[in-house]
């Protein structure tokens, strides 16, 4: 497998290019905007919304293989290629239980993982919350829950967009009332309701699956999140071997159940009683993993691209002691590159920036990234570290 078809232009793709040139590999990336980060590094590339399965058969013509940098696509468009003996890592079985997230924590439970409570809410059907709170908390009772909730958007959601935490029943029928066409993560008639965890700390792991079976893991990290955004991953999290164990093994369950080809982000939760929950699944490379890129012997990317060109999987083991990964987020809605800034940043020992190259800054939007690679694990310094980089990054 040399031409690789990727199905989005993002970071996610741009960050593949460092990998293939390494493998000997071609990138064909299918992408709506010149714009995007990923055109700069593709060897062709075909303008197309990510979902425009007839632009997936032209760049099926020019590629091998075709994987995923995001899971905006339209599956049974998709299948009927697939039908047709076009190539997709992961295969189209692997992400169909996956893209809805009711679908997704539904197979996640069925295959005896630990997940939080959790319901369909369809306000056009069968669990019709009515139109008063009354029958809101009598839909909360019955399936125990209790507020605060967490109602998410069961398709499109990312970087916390779709995602809400709610306080009281008022609240949330004033958030189903707003799901109108013109409301982007609301705008479907169904939804995921779950328990609110309050969690010690939120984890993650990737993991890689090769075409024979294989599993590649990476080291277990730390996520901090503010509003449902990650800003820092720390590797590797402390945590006890116990933990660890039960995460590596639920990775590998995950992984072969779906019989994954390629690297797959799982996000988690650890309870204060030392329990894991597993939260949300992305069939693809994450965020998580970017500390990957410069801390370990073989990135996230290469990984990925090792597993769909059918090539041996690499060390996914750590290189230094310990790394953070802070991610660069918009602040403002701009056109500056903020080179000034990024300048000041990579004067940091061991740190490296990661820019992007995107044209347009706006609240939320991740613009790049910084790795700090340490040679040893304390969390008190990695975490003096990111405060340090982001009194630089932002203004206040």
């Amino acid at each position: 497998m040399k031409r690789v078809g990727v199905i989005g232009g993002g970071q996610l793709a741009w960050m593949m290019a460092g990998a293939a040139n390494k493998l000997g590999v071609e990138l064909i990336v299918q992408t709506p905007s010149a714009n995007d980060p990923a055109v700069a590094i593709a060897h062709d590339t075909v303008f197309a919304p990510v979902a425009d399965a007839a632009a997936t058969a032209i760049l099926a013509s020019k590629c091998d293989v075709i994987t995923f940098e995001n899971e905006f696509v339209n599956l049974e468009a998709l299948s009927v290629l697939a039908k047709q003996g076009v190539c997709f890592r992961p295969r189209l079985e692997a992400l169909a239980p996956l893209l809805d997230k009711y679908h997704q924590r539904c197979y996640l439970r069925d295959l005896g993982l630990p997940v939080p409570k959790f319901f369909a809410v369809d306000t056009d059907g069968s669990q019709d919350l009515g139109s008063g709170s009354d029958s809101i908390c009598e839909l909360l009772v019955l399936n125990k829950l209790d507020f605060p909730v967490v109602l998410k958007a069961r398709r499109h959601g990312y970087d916390g967009q779709g995602t809400f935490i709610i306080k009281d029943a008022e609240s949330l029928q004033q958030k189903l009332t707003a799901a109108t066409p013109a409301n982007t993560f609301l705008s479907n008639s169904v939804f995921l309701l779950e328990e609110f965890i309050p969690f010690a700390r939120e984890l993650a792991v990737i993991a890689a699956r090769s075409v024979d079976g294989k599993v590649a893991i990476y080291p277990i990290v730390e996520t901090q999140q503010e509003k449902q955004v990650c800003r820092r991953a720390i590797a590797p999290a402390e945590i006890s071997p116990q933990v660890a164990a039960e995460i590596n093994e639920i990775a590998r369950i995950i992984l072969n159940g779906l019989e994954a080809v390629g690297v797959f982000g799982i996000e988690l939760f650890l309870t204060h009683e030392n329990k894991v929950l597993v939260n949300e699944i992305a069939p693809r490379t994450h965020n998580s993993g970017h500390f990957s890129v410069d801390a370990c012997e073989i990135s996230q990317f290469e990984q990925h691209l090792r597993s769909v060109c059918d090539l041996p999987l690499g060390n996914s083991n750590l290189i230094c002691s310990c790394a953070i990964m802070i991610n660069l987020l918009g602040y403002e809605t701009s056109t500056s590159d903020y080179i000034v800034k990024r300048q000041k940043i990579a004067q940091i020992p061991q740190a490296i920036v990661h820019w992007y190259g995107k044209t347009q800054s706006r609240p939320g939007r991740k613009l790049g990234h910084v790795n700090v690679l340490l040679n040893h694990q304390n969390r008190d310094e990695a975490m003096a570290i990111a405060r340090t980089i982001e009194n630089i990054w932002y203004p206040n």
